[in-house]
């Protein structure tokens, strides 16, 4: 199993290395094949999907590309009174085929909307920023490093449990390796990309900021983590789906980078100008 693990991970890191370094449409296009597997996942363990395409997920997933069109036309003018229009559609679907849904399913349908595809795409936000090439990177030694620094310092010296009723092999020993791992990864990336160009206007140097980027980041990752955990607690499901080798499906592997995303891009918004 660890072998298998370790085996996707790697394919999964090489095709995000590949992504990052080119960018643009070859990113762009993995999200949004990413995006739509992972809210098809969240509708099946939500209740929202059922065996044949259903007016309600055709609208949910209808509604995930018209965003990534507008992601990639550069109109975020447009996204939030797009989701708006999306809503009135699910909500249209909801009463003239009352009784055939219930509101948790039409609430669910908007809710994935925005947890998966919408928090993906900062992804490709956070890489057309300026420096992006180096910052996009953040996301996932804070979501990913984190999680393995946590993983490490909780088999070694865990005792405490964090969240023991959520999630049993998470302890607060854990956390804090994972959160101070991030950082010290962090800083370590910030030195590297320093000596190959990773400055931008008014930052002597990325090490201080990078750290402080995963540090939060980190943070963050972790209630991603949980997040994910507790939905499917509440399906009564293992894994959302069985895409990854040793992993599950798209969402369990990126439960911690849907959270991370959208912090990493409004703090390098913020911190690297």
């Amino acid at each position: 199993m660890f072998k298998t693990r370790l085996i996707s991970g790697i394919i999964l890191l090489a095709i995000a290395a590949v992504a990052f370094a080119v960018g643009g449409p070859l990113l762009y296009g993995i999200l949004l094949v990413i995006s739509l597997i992972g809210l098809n996942e969240l509708y099946r363990a939500a209740g929202v999907s059922e065996k044949t395409v259903t007016p309600l997920t055709a609208v949910g997933m209808a509604g995930a590309v018209l965003y990534y069109i507008l992601v990639w036309l550069g109109a975020s003018m447009y996204e939030l009174p797009a989701l708006a229009l999306v809503l009135n559609i699910l909500m249209a679907v909801y009463v003239f085929r009352w009784p055939h849904y219930e509101s948790r399913q039409v609430m669910a349908a908007f809710f994935g909307i925005v947890y998966v595809p919408v928090m993906l795409s900062f992804i490709y936000k956070t890489r057309i920023l300026n420096g992006g090439a180096f910052t996009v990177w953040l996301i996932l030694i804070c979501s990913w490093g984190c999680d393995t620094c946590a993983y490490c310092v909780g088999m070694l010296f865990g005792k405490h449990k964090m969240a023991p009723v959520l999630s049993p092999k998470k302890s607060i020993e854990g956390a804090v390796g994972g959160v101070v791992g991030a950082g010290l990864l962090g800083a370590l990336f910030g030195l590297i990309a320093g000596r190959f160009g990773g400055i931008t206007a008014g930052m002597r140097s990325p090490i201080a900021e990078y750290a402080l980027i995963c540090v939060v980041g980190a943070l963050i990752s972790m209630i991603g983590d949980l997040a994910a955990s507790a939905i499917k607690r509440n399906a009564g499901i293992k894994d959302y789906g069985k895409l990854i080798p040793g992993h599950g499906g798209i969402l369990d592997r990126f439960d911690s980078v849907i959270f991370t995303a959208p912090v990493i891009w409004m703090l390098a918004s913020l911190l690297l100008k």
